[in-house]
């Protein structure tokens, strides 16, 4: 069998391959078989021992020929692959049967990509930030959470609402005396300070009480969303239908382990969101700074991804992005027709430069691990895990991550992986003085 290969854009490789008449009399011999086995002829028991002769009259000389340049074609292809050390990526297109004896066929299929890396990218040094979590944001966090636990009473028609309580309210908006579209609500729960309506609506409605109607006064903001009404002075005309008290939970012992699953008083657990709003900004600066530092190699790189693994990329990321919006309860069809795009806009738009960034940071990457001799051992493995362990009480917890996490599982090799990633991209980091 000889070959010729040739490299095409977009990791497309280009085979000519040809087969000796010998080597494919073989795959000649194969079809005869298989046709003899399954094939139902006349006056023979199916899987009988039937003549080739009578198969070939059975069948005609032309199909009989057509299935055997399929098998060869597809034989010597597989061949190909193997002794070329080729991964294709999508399947392979037959340009054309240039001979028939000997075989000789022109094949085209992507393969996924070589890279290139320049030795220049030893080069590249980038600065991180020390990353503190502040007092402030220990307070603002606390705070999120006494928002979202937060639940309301009923008062009695006597109670004025304040800053912080609910107030059940229908609205409708006038400009010169004339109601405006688009501006009337009904039965809508508004909690006074969350800011969800125009600057100055919810502090008016300060003291006000059930029954009652009052006009408010405001001004759109000037970068308001809707520019109909940027800038626009307007009248609401607003009546209190009801008023809930807030009632925000203390963090007692018994509420935190509710929330947590641990037993803490106050200062364990803003010691313990410290350390969870470190681990999420350590997380967030670690993906930023993998985007960085991909971006400083790629000037370093010779990459050249095909069309196929791209497609493939984008309705991986495509998916993630579904199963996202669906969580919110929000069908992705509906999601599309809001933002006036098919499904096909959408991924060219919005999903295939991540798709490809995606890409080429991880074939970058695992270019590099290999270039750099990047390995975890066991022991450090160890660490690792339990490292990640002392972040739960739970027995249950602790008994299914334990069973999760064993050497050499699919979950215990693609964590040694993150962490390889890991040391990997550090390597090019310094703290920032």
């Amino acid at each position: 069998m000889k070959v010729e290969k040739k490299m095409l854009p977009k990791s497309i490789v280009e085979l000519i391959i040809e087969e000796s008449a010998v080597n494919v009399a073989k795959f000649r011999k194969q079809v005869l078989a298989s046709a003899a086995k399954n094939a139902d002829v006349k006056g023979f028991r199916k899987g009988a021992s039937v003549p080739e002769d009578v198969i070939i009259r059975q069948f005609g000389e032309e199909v009989i020929v057509q299935m055997t340049i399929e098998k060869a074609i597809e034989g010597i292809y597989r061949e190909t692959l193997k002794k070329q050390g080729l991964m294709p990526v999508s399947q392979a297109e037959i340009q054309e049967v240039i001979s028939q004896d000997p075989l000789k066929v022109k094949i085209q299929v992507e393969v996924f990509p070589s890279v290139e890396i320049k030795d220049t990218y030893k080069k590249v040094k980038l600065t991180k930030q020390k990353l503190t979590v502040s007092a402030a944001e220990v307070t603002a966090a606390l705070d999120d959470i006494q928002t979202r636990f937060t639940h309301f009473h009923d008062t009695d028609a006597t109670h004025i609402a304040h800053m912080g309580d609910r107030a059940t309210i229908d609205t409708d908006g006038y400009e010169k005396g004339e109601m405006l579209e688009s501006t009337s609500m009904r039965d809508y729960p508004l909690v006074l300070g969350s800011n969800m309506l125009v600057p100055g609506f919810e502090e008016d409605m300060v003291w006000m009480k059930a029954g009652e109607t009052k006009e408010i006064d405001v001004t759109f903001p000037k970068d308001y969303h809707n520019a109909e009404f940027a800038g626009k002075k307007t009248m609401f005309k607003v009546t209190v239908k009801k008023v809930e008290h807030a009632h925000k939970p203390e963090f007692t012992p018994e509420f935190i382990k509710d929330l947590r699953g641990q037993e803490l008083d106050l200062a364990g657990f803003k010691n313990l969101i410290k350390s969870e709003l470190l681990e999420t900004k350590e997380a967030n600066d670690g993906m930023e700074r993998e985007t960085k530092l991909i971006e400083e190699l790629l000037k370093h790189t010779t990459l050249d991804i095909g069309d196929q693994l791209l497609a493939q990329q984008t309705e991986q990321v495509f998916n993630e992005v579904k199963e996202n919006i669906s969580k919110d309860g929000v069908k992705v069809e509906d999601y599309l027709a809001s933002l006036g795009l098919s499904e096909d806009e959408y991924k060219t738009q919005h999903i295939q430069s991540t798709a490809m960034k995606r890409l080429q940071g991880e074939i970058i990457l695992n270019e590099l691990m290999i270039k750099e001799k990047i390995e975890v051992s066991d022991k450090q493995m160890e660490t690792e895990v339990a490292s990640m362990m002392s972040k739960f009480e739970s027995e249950d917890v602790l008994k299914r991550l334990t069973e999760l996490y064993v050497p050499g599982n699919k979950y215990y090799e693609e964590l040694r992986r993150r962490v390889a990633y890991r040391r990997l991209i550090d390597s090019f980091f310094t703290v920032a003085k």
